[in-house]
């Protein structure tokens, strides 16, 4: 018989969780292991909403465990530490990411890359080493080995800093590793969505030209003035693909939905590279010639590891690169997936935990 969730560890812990695929949250009493001698625990102050939430929350990847407590972009204050941690101290402002353990001896994991260990432990719904279930952010803390702790610069704001976490890693790292993360550099960004305008604040702060590809005309205005790319265009209108035909030198492909990317590789230039962040449900259609003829390259990437995720942290501090975020309390959660669901935020949500979840248990 499986061990209930609160009496799985001997730390008390509450927090709001989907008890199967209607992904409805509700109040969850669970429990958190003890403070190991490598482990920080932090009180959870702020906690970024990512579109992976509502696929987990509804298992759209197979992959979930019930109940699931949410949450990978998760900023707080540490209120204990091991005997062995030299990282951070009690009161210190940290973060947690999508991942809470890998097998820190595989080639990816010795390289800093423990996002593409193949036993990489996710913040949530995922198996720890002990063989129990990790839960996220959406609860009242966290307890997490020193290595996947994120120190907070003093000028990064919390709730605007959190979404970094993930939408933040997950666009610097493939600028920076496809040597786009260069002053002259022509970069477009497709999408204009938590992870897109996140792109375009790192993009521009590497000193690159930034060109926004959108269906919707009508966040030109937005993307120009309000975030600050150079150009605009409208990628159903052909006269304006054909017109930027072969001008950039890399593309950041944010988008989740099944959408085309053939027009997308007439506007590299040779050499130039398409990279997949987004994770459509279903297959995109590549034709090759268009590969071939400009020696064009399409790839992925998917958020980043300690190292660089501390250095992207850093780096957003020192160029005031935050994401642009709505707060809510923890009891309209469920109202933020249903508007997320529509696309109806800008840019991304972000729950006070702090000061909302106490008022809600039960």
């Amino acid at each position: 018989m499986a061990t209930a969730p609160e009496a799985e560890h001997p730390v008390k812990a509450f927090g709001w969780a989907a008890r199967d695929q209607s992904g409805h949250l509700s109040p969850l009493n669970f429990s958190r292991r003890a403070t190991g001698e490598e482990d920080v625990r932090l009180k959870v102050l702020y906690c970024g909403i990512c579109h992976s939430d509502l696929h987990n929350l509804k298992n759209e990847w197979n992959m979930s465990k019930y109940p699931l407590v949410p949450g990978h972009e998760i900023v707080g204050e540490v209120t204990e530490v091991g005997s062995k941690v030299s990282k951070v101290k009690v009161g210190d402002k940290v973060g947690v990411g999508c991942l809470v353990g890998a097998c820190h001896s595989c080639e990816n994991c010795t390289n800093d890359l423990e996002n593409y260990c193949p036993n990489m432990i996710l913040t949530y719904a995922s198996t720890y080493y002990d063989g129990t279930t990790t839960y996220g952010g959406y609860s009242d803390h966290l307890v997490a080995n020193e290595r996947y702790i994120i120190r907070f610069p003093d000028n990064m704001p919390l709730d605007a800093g959190a979404p970094l976490l993930c939408a933040g890693i997950t666009v610097y790292s493939p600028l920076k590793y496809y040597g786009l993360a260069e002053p002259g550099k022509h970069v477009g960004i497709v999408g204009l969505g938590g992870l897109g305008h996140v792109a375009v604040k790192f993009a521009k702060a590497f000193g690159a030209k930034v060109t926004v590809i959108s269906t919707s005309p009508g966040k030109k205005e937005e993307a120009l003035k309000h975030l600050g790319a150079d150009s605009f265009l409208v990628s159903r209108d052909q006269d304006q693909m054909q017109i930027a035909s072969g001008t950039l030198d890399g593309i950041i492909d944010t988008v989740s939905a099944v959408h085309p990317i053939v027009p997308l590789l007439g506007l590299l230039k040779t050499n130039g590279k398409l990279v997949l962040v987004g994770a459509p449900e279903k297959p995109l259609e590549l034709l090759v010639f268009p590969l071939i003829l400009g020696r064009r390259l399409v790839s992925g990437s998917a958020i980043g590891g300690m190292k660089e995720t501390q250095e992207m942290i850093d780096f957003a501090a020192k160029h005031n690169v935050t994401a642009d975020v709505e707060v809510i309390n923890m009891e309209y959660v469920n109202t933020a997936m249903d508007r997320l669901a529509k696309n109806d935020v800008r840019y991304r949500f972000v729950i006070d935990v702090g000061n909302s979840l106490e008022a809600t248990k039960r």
